[in-house]
């Protein structure tokens, strides 16, 4: 009956995935050269060697307040001894008797602040011992005790420093800088991994966002709808988040609900709980749902939260699209190498100097390292890129191309002879002058463009773009160039609808904003034109360059996920495949749609059966090997991945290749490509240079992993990609499989550049957010050998 839905219970331990294989003699690579990097761990230089009492603690009637639930238990301290709690959980020296006819070790009885009479059972759940995995959970306890005596709050999972702040006042908005910890076994040592991180905390409580939606709009109800909806917000009286599903006009602070002690109002139910006076008796509700872990903790209510007291969290689109505000930001959030170091240095004293936090780690004999860990890592040797006539790049350490794609001819051309442009009648002598320029950029990368024919539009309603589609398709255009004012949603995705499913016919849509001549950009529009001829092409199934490849027979696979932006339940999982780029230059994709919590193994493989078909249509063989890069996959879900996903796609793959006569089936490497991590590596207190790779030290013992910076950043410091390999049948080394990977991050036609993942992976992303964000629905197979979503 709690309108809350304050969530205690059982909590979901996530099983270790052992995939490191047993025959495996080392994960380290040998090539490139060698150097010493700092990264932003510390090791822990005692490993305790206790043992504890794990028990589980209630509270008659319910408390939801973390906080409170310590101060509760804190006051019988003298009896517990030695304890850490993290409001559920209960972790112990003392062993505590049990009696036959009752679960509970210890009924204690304690009174709240309000005076009211609270009873806490403490029930026994098992021992943790000097070796347990869960060992490791009661030193992050530990550790996040001790940071609380550095005065730091905690929001959500993380501790921030309302101290510290950094007020906005222009946008009603403050920075609280903060840090992420964890302690994991990592190949020999217990490692503390810190991170700096930042919580975008807005003075703008749902109230401000309603009372504004009331003042400026006709229906304040659907445009209040449309702007909180997928908003996480924060209710500072129980220090927690909750994601809004929906509001409840129907409901306001004086309705009803049950409780134990019968029905009361949230006005009654907060001022006796919380001390809080709501002040509007009229504002509607905020409902949020449960969450899969809420449902796990037996809470499957509807939370119902009032806008008055749910402050806003995280930045709207708007706020994504304003330069200003993100360009303010930046100057905080986006920290180079050295100051990130200083800011390492300085959490490690204030944790070590702080007699609260020093008191709770040496009470538990954990003893922490003053300084970074250091580590070997290596440089792989730079690529070459091919480009037309077998003219080659050596790649250095700015991991950009762009000057050498425009000195010459790109490494396959597909010459544009029949292409349409559709632009609104008052924007043509702009497209027009654009076209021109892409004309001139084209014939300087030997790539023949001829005169587009025109489809004026009379004005920009998406209808009128609809029919001038058809018109221009009906003539069977290689390729349709359509201008649009300004970057708009509901147009892009009108116009995506029409190319991608209804009249499949690759498009390349440009704003007006982007491409009209303005004084002080002159030479910047000739690289606009440079890059729009260069994706034509791509999408036309040319090749702008290549690498150097040694492996013949090749299949490079990605795929990725993107949940729909009009259904959060569903998700879109698209699939990218290489037919063999040292022979092709073509590449196979498809999109299937999937409900949440629906597992992928069955599309994923149905999607990679197709890619297969194709590859034999267009060679007449298999693939001599397949990598495949699966992006998207959490930490929870790894265990998923690994026991269903994985065996299910070989078993499959095998049976294929048998069928086909290779009696030693498929020969297949399954890598899992992680992008949120919160590991960084420094050289010099400099950045490292693209293709620094580290396969050790901070790598876990129990995976068969790597660390890969393969992209140069001008700002802030770069973030590594991990790479965690789950099967491996393909025959090749550890280095080998660092070398491939890192040649993969040269082929995304986007950007001629290195990118942050293998280049299938961002193409699978690409194609996802695509379908996710503007088409929600498949696209034709028309074009599954062409890079329409570019």
């Amino acid at each position: 009956g709690d309108p809350r839905g304050s969530v205690r219970g059982r909590r979901l331990i996530v099983d270790i995935v052992r995939s490191r294989p047993s025959g495996l003699v080392s994960k380290t690579g040998t090539s490139g050269k060698k150097i010493t990097v700092q990264t932003n761990y510390f090791k822990l230089l005692k490993r305790p060697n206790w043992s504890l009492y794990q028990y589980r603690v209630d509270f008659s009637p319910d408390v939801d307040n973390t906080c409170l639930r310590r101060g509760l238990l804190s006051a019988h301290r003298n009896l517990l001894g030695g304890y850490i709690f993290d409001g559920s959980v209960l972790f112990c020296t003392t062993k505590f008797k049990e009696t036959p006819n009752n679960p509970y070790v210890l009924d204690l009885l304690t009174k709240s602040r309000a005076g009211e009479n609270i009873k806490i059972q403490i029930k026994s759940v098992g021992i943790v011992d000097a070796m347990d995995p869960q060992q490791l959970q009661v030193l992050n306890l530990i550790l996040r005790r001790a940071m609380e005596g550095m005065n730091l709050q905690m929001v959500s999972r993380n501790y921030f420093d309302p101290q510290a702040k950094i007020v906005l006042d222009n946008y009603r908005m403050e920075l609280w800088p903060g840090y992420t910890t964890s302690i994991r076994q990592h190949e020999s040592d217990l490692l503390l991994c810190a991170e700096i991180a930042h919580k975008v905390m807005r003075t703008d409580t749902l109230y401000h966002i309603l009372s504004k939606n009331i003042r400026e709009s006709d229906d304040y109800q659907a445009a209040f709808k449309r702007e909180v909806i997928g908003m996480v917000v924060l209710t500072d009286y129980n220090n927690k988040t909750y994601r809004v599903d929906d509001v409840d006009f129907a409901s306001s602070p004086m309705t009803k609900f049950s409780t134990k002690d019968g029905e009361i109002s949230f006005v009654d139910y907060y001022k006796k709980r919380y001390n809080i006076t709501i002040r509007d008796y009229k504002q509607p509700l905020v409902v949020s749902r449960p969450t899969e872990k809420n449902i796990r903790g037996g809470t499957d209510q509807l939370i119902m939260l009032i806008p008055e007291l749910s402050r806003a969290t995280g930045l709207t689109d708007n706020m994504k699209n304003d330069f200003r505000l993100m360009k303010a930001m930046g100057e905080h959030t986006r920290m180079g190498p050295e100051r990130r170091i200083d800011r390492l240095r300085v959490f490690n004293q204030r944790l070590q100097k702080s007699e609260a936090s020093n008191n709770m780690l040496k009470s538990w004999n954990v003893e922490l390292d003053t300084a970074l860990v250091e580590i070997p890592a290596r440089v792989l040797p730079p690529q070459k890129i091919v480009f037309g006539g077998q003219r080659r790049f050596l790649c250095d350490a700015r991991a950009d191309w762009t000057y050498e794609c425009r000195k010459d001819a790109m490494f396959t051309n597909v010459h544009i002879r029949r292409w349409y442009v559709i632009t609104p009648a008052r924007s043509k002598r702009e497209a027009q002058q654009f076209v021109k320029l892409c004309m001139q950029s084209s014939g300087g990368m030997k790539l023949q463009m001829s005169e587009p024919r025109y489809e004026e539009i009379p004005d920009d309603r998406n209808g009128t773009y609809s029919q001038a589609i058809d018109n221009a398709a009906a003539k069977d255009p290689q390729i349709i160039m359509i201008v649009i004012k300004s970057r708009n949603e509901e147009k892009y995705s009108c116009i995506k609808k029409r190319t991608c499913v209804d009249r499949p016919v690759p498009s390349q849509v440009v704003t007006l904003k982007a491409i009209a001549p303005r004084p002080e950009r002159s030479s910047g529009l000739l690289s606009i034109a440079n890059k729009v001829v260069i994706q034509m092409n791509a999408k036309l199934m040319g090749a702008p360059w290549m690498i150097e490849l040694p492996i013949n027979g090749l299949m490079t696979v990605g795929f990725d996920v993107c949940h729909s932006s009009k259904n959060k339940n569903k998700s879109y999982g698209a699939l990218v495949a290489t037919m063999d780029l040292k022979e092709s230059t073509r590449y196979f994709s498809s999109v299937t749609e999937h409900m949440k919590g629906q597992e992928l193994s069955d599309q994923i493989t149905m999607n990679l059966t197709c890619a297969l078909k194709a590859y034999r249509a267009h060679h007449g063989t298999l693939p001599e090997r397949i990598l495949f890069f699966r992006d998207g996959v959490g930490d929870g879900q790894l265990y998923q991945v690994f026991n269903s996903e994985v065996k299910f796609l070989k078993n499959q793959l095998d049976s294929i290749y048998k069928s086909a006569g290779i009696e030693q089936g498929c020969s297949l490497a399954f890598i899992v490509v992680t992008k949120g991590i919160n590991t960084r590596y420094f050289a010099n207190k400099r950045n490292p240079e693209p293709g620094t790779v580290i396969d050790d030290v901070i790598t876990l013992p129990e995976r068969y992993d790597f660390y890969l910076v393969s992209q140069a950043v001008n700002q802030g410091t770069v973030s590594p990609t991990n790479y965690n390999v789950l099967h491996d049948s393909m025959g090749l080394n550890a280095d080998k499989i660092q070398i491939l990977t890192y040649k993969m991050t040269h082929m995304y036609y986007n950007w001629s550049g290195t990118c942050r993942v293998p280049a299938v992976c961002q193409y699978a992303h690409k194609l996802a957010f695509l379908i996710a964000e503007s088409i929600h629905r498949a696209p034709s197979t028309g074009l599954e050998n062409q890079l329409f979503f570019l």
